[in-house]
């Protein structure tokens, strides 16, 4: 019987597209080039599986495709708002994900921003490899202490209880969040986190904003330039969840005023672009969605893209499916 044909959409880690190769018959993209609304069509009409990833949009423009030979999307990545899944449900398609595997290193990488942005450490390092330092001095570079604040956390997903265990029993930070689906009794006990009531509580009071909410439509600017005013004026908002989570030229006018004090952001509203504004900033800590990016992490999640493809082309249910 002839294997399912798969088309990998970007460069994989080396040994995920071997073990696909192996049992499949994929089409890989050596190149890396990002795939056109065409190249996306036509790999859904000689296909049996597209495997994308968050950088691929599979608008209903791209689901339109026909005559569609694909029956499942194997997603690289555990967001899928660039996905149209009721375009994709519409088509019958299954649609998976990668969750789990990546919630350390992204933990790891919203630390990261926090402190980057709370001892300024891009600023100094710009300082120093432009020739401008002169030496130690009291009054130079003095940022932003991060042991015993207070941390919100705007969603309490995995990724986020990963943050707040790193913060809490790491760096003794009060643990405020807000997420309509709060998770058991334990789970936040064991970082002392308190839930508040409403998205603007968590705001007034916390010294560092991390997001960790999924993107779509129900998300979408759900930091506009109302609650980035509800931040304190010393507050610092870090982004590793979803880029359209936040209204960038509303941030840009809330650094510019002194509404918050800094941003960390790995994400962005319409990458690969960034806002101009925010690329000139000095109190912004700006890196190239790099949440999940060590070959561990790379890896895990290329094999369990393969292990729902593999489980659905053998009639068994995905482990992840999200459609």
């Amino acid at each position: 019987m002839a294997k399912p044909k798969l088309v990998v959409t970007r460069r994989w880690p080396q040994e995920v597209e071997e073990r696909l190769q192996a049992l499949f018959d994929v089409q890989l993209n050596p190149s890396d080039t990002p795939l056109t609304v065409a190249d996306l069509q036509e790999a859904l009409r000689s296909a049996d599986a597209l495997l994308p990833t968050v950088s691929d949009r599979i608008s209903a423009e791209v689901l339109s495709a026909e005559p569609l030979r694909s029956r499942i999307l194997g997603n690289f990545g555990v967001g899928f708002n660039h996905i149209d899944i009721d375009a994709a449900k519409a088509r019958g398609l299954v649609v998976t994900n990668t969750p789990e595997v990546l919630t350390d290193c992204t933990a790891d990488l919203a630390m990261t921003l926090l402190f980057m942005t709370a001892r300024r450490a891009g600023e100094g390092e710009r300082h120093l490899r432009g020739h401008a330092w002169t030496g130690w001095r009291p009054t130079h570079m003095v940022a932003t202490k991060v042991a015993g604040k207070t941390l919100g956390l705007i969603g309490f997903g995995r990724i986020a209880r990963a943050v707040a265990a790193r913060a809490h029993h790491g760096f003794g930070m009060r643990i405020l969040y807000q997420d309509p689906y709060p998770p058991p009794k334990e789970v936040a006990d064991a970082v002392a986190a308190r839930q508040c009531a409403t998205i603007e509580e968590v705001l007034e009071q916390s010294d560092f904003v991390s997001l960790h909410c999924p993107g779509g439509k129900e998300t979408r600017h759900l930091m506009n330039a109302e609650r980035l005013k509800r931040m304190k004026p010393s507050a610092i908002l870090i982004n590793s969840a979803r880029g359209d989570v936040v209204d960038e030229q509303a941030l840009v006018a809330a650094l510019k005023s002194g509404t918050i004090t800094a941003a960390g952001l790995d994400v962005y509203e319409n990458e690969p672009r960034v806002t101009d504004e925010l690329l000139g900033m000095e109190n912004v800590v700006l890196l190239p969605h790099l949440g999940s990016a060590t070959r561990e992490t790379r890896v895990a999640m290329g094999m369990r893209v393969l292990e729902n493809v593999e489980a659905f082309f053998a009639g068994r249910p995905p482990r992840d499916r999200v459609a």
